[in-house]
């Protein structure tokens, strides 16, 4: 039989039959359909014709049922159990769960944010696996469809609609120079901003641009380098004088250990919004809200404390 074929007949009247088969009544089965004892007469009735058998035989108050009925019980048994599971809430135990999550995101947040979320992550779920794929922004639908990522973490920079997504914090940017730069014990000024080399470290996210937008209508400053790795601008700062302009939680992170000093700009410079970002077709899948709400939790308290120590806020 086709689809349309099985589309065309009450597949409601399968049910009722399991209802009369559990309770042996008309009556009984009527009280449980929220039916009167005439429409689960004309119920019973229409059964009979969709089946082509009497079905039952009545014993006093009792239906007996036929040997094809009984049939048909057995037969219903799987398909109701999996509607059942279908039509039932889902029900998510991160502890047992196997599957396989893929996040497109940036070089900023693999290095900076999501490796304090990972411990919790797999505290919780040990059985998950998670996949990283680099984030195109211009590409973002594509890459939350066909590309199979459930979760994108990044500053958006366009429009997300009709994506779905949730601000993780804000995230500035800070000035970092050599301890023995010219400028490692006192304040940068603009003019010394626009006069000493620089290094940027994009992390994708189009830091690059902010900046400029936030300098609109000055020389451009000197860029010596611009990477997506910072190590490439640590290893020039013995030949040249770099200012390294990063995102905050990185020269948070790298600044003691690369014995490097931060600097805030000499300019103001509104901090961006980093977000996670996903497709409605995830919106209500209890797995990925229990990533979704985790992932939040802790990178979002995360980058909350940062902005708190470095005074940005």
């Amino acid at each position: 039989m086709e689809l349309e074929d099985i589309y065309r007949r009450d597949l409601n009247l399968l049910i009722a039959l399991r209802v009369l088969l559990e309770e042996g009544s008309v009556s009984k089965a009527a009280i449980r359909l929220n039916l009167s004892q005439s429409a689960m007469s004309r119920v019973l009735g229409r059964l009979r014709i969709l089946t082509d058998d009497p079905l039952f035989t009545r014993h006093g108050q009792q239906l007996i049922p036929t040997q094809k009925a009984l049939e048909l019980n057995q037969s219903l048994t799987a398909p109701l159990d999996a509607l059942r599971t279908v039509l039932s809430p889902e029900e998510f135990d991160p502890a047992k769960c196997t599957q396989k999550f893929k996040i497109a995101t940036t070089d900023y947040a693999m290095q900076t944010i999501l490796p304090f979320a990972l411990p919790r992550i797999y505290e919780e779920a040990p059985g998950l696996s998670l996949e990283f794929a680099p984030i195109q922004h211009d590409q973002l639908m594509r890459q939350l469809t066909s590309e199979g990522c459930d979760l994108a973490i990044c500053r958006p920079t366009g429009q997300v609609d009709p994506l779905q997504s949730d601000i993780l914090g804000l995230v500035s940017v800070l000035c970092l120079v050599g301890k023995n730069h010219p400028l490692a014990e006192k304040e940068i000024s603009l003019d010394d901003y626009l006069t000493y080399p620089h290094a940027v470290i994009a992390i994708s996210d189009g830091v690059k641009a902010l900046i400029d937008g936030a300098l609109r209508g000055y020389p451009a400053p000197k860029l010596a380098l611009r990477a997506y790795h910072l190590e490439a601008a640590i290893a020039m700062l013995d030949s040249l004088p770099l200012i390294i302009t990063v995102p905050a939680d990185l020269a948070y992170l790298v600044g003691e250990k690369y014995d490097l000093v931060s600097k805030p700009l000499p300019f103001a410079f509104k901090p961006f919004d980093y977000s996670l970002i996903w497709h409605p077709r995830t919106d209500h899948s209890a797995a990925q809200i229990w990533l979704r709400n985790l992932i939040k939790e802790e990178c979002g308290k995360l980058i909350s404390s940062r902005i708190q120590d470095m005074g940005l806020v």
